[in-house]
């Protein structure tokens, strides 16, 4: 396995699904055998996002009791050859356990070049079971100062689970209105903010938005996606400069 990374976010409603889902697709789409893993138990969407949801019968907590197999609550997804997803439950109350999760991951790992594990938005219980097999994160952040705070928060609690290799991911970017709203002298302010190196930017995209949300999981020729083409680029260790549009 190359690598296990945690996407994660300080505050809802900052496209972080999204681009768990754009980069595994962009992952796969450059050969590499990618599971992504729901964490949000009792909200999951990422079934809906890949198009799979009716053919899902077992999900991480019939796993967990034993009721299926580990393999069994791994789903390819039909139109993405080498992505792969496993749910999360549909109740919360049936949310998985840091150290059980971090089992589940050990038993896969030989199987896949990525596991990209979704984490709940915020540091609650289910982000602590995100984050613990995780050896790398992307922090997903949006230009709004509420969305920067959640970004620092989450990166501190990244750290204090043990992960250090934290980047950002600034998602939904808008130059005009960036400009316009002047809360920031620039992106290096937003930068400097947060403490971390940046990855990606990803531009404001509601084509990519609409087609995930349907179900289709990614168009590799839209604006956004090219962006999370370029950031799996750079996870895999490529030198491809930052897209901005």
């Amino acid at each position: 396995m190359k690598d296990i990374i945690v996407i994660a976010s300080g505050k809802g409603g900052t496209g972080k699904s999204t681009v768990a889902v754009g980069l595994g697709t962009a992952l796969s789409a450059q050969g590499c055998r990618v599971l992504l893993i729901d964490c949000d138990s009792g909200m999951r969407g990422l079934d809906i996002m890949l198009g799979i949801t009716q053919n899902l019968v077992f999900d991480i907590a019939d796993a967990v009791s034993g009721s299926c197999t580990v393999e069994n609550t791994v789903y390819p997804c039909p139109d993405k050859p080498g992505l792969f997803l496993m749910p999360a439950p549909l109740n919360a109350y049936d949310e998985v356990a840091p150290q059980i999760l971090g089992q589940l991951v050990h038993g896969v790992e030989d199987i896949f070049d990525y596991v990209i594990i979704d984490s709940p938005a915020g540091v609650g219980s289910g982000f602590e079971a995100a984050a613990y097999p995780a050896r790398r994160a992307l922090a997903v952040i949006n230009t709004e100062p509420t969305s920067i705070r959640g970004g620092q928060t989450v990166s501190a609690k990244l750290r204090a689970c043990g992960i250090d290799d934290i980047r950002l991911v600034i998602n939904r970017f808008n130059k005009n209105t960036f400009r316009k709203m002047a809360l920031y002298k620039d992106l290096d302010e937003i930068i400097d903010i947060t403490a971390l190196q940046l990855i990606g930017i990803i531009p404001e995209d509601y084509s990519l938005a609409a087609y995930i949300q349907s179900g289709k999981s990614g168009k590799l020729n839209s604006p956004a996606m090219k962006a999370l083409c370029n950031i799996a680029q750079r996870v895999e260790g490529q030198s491809v400069p930052l897209m901005i549009r």
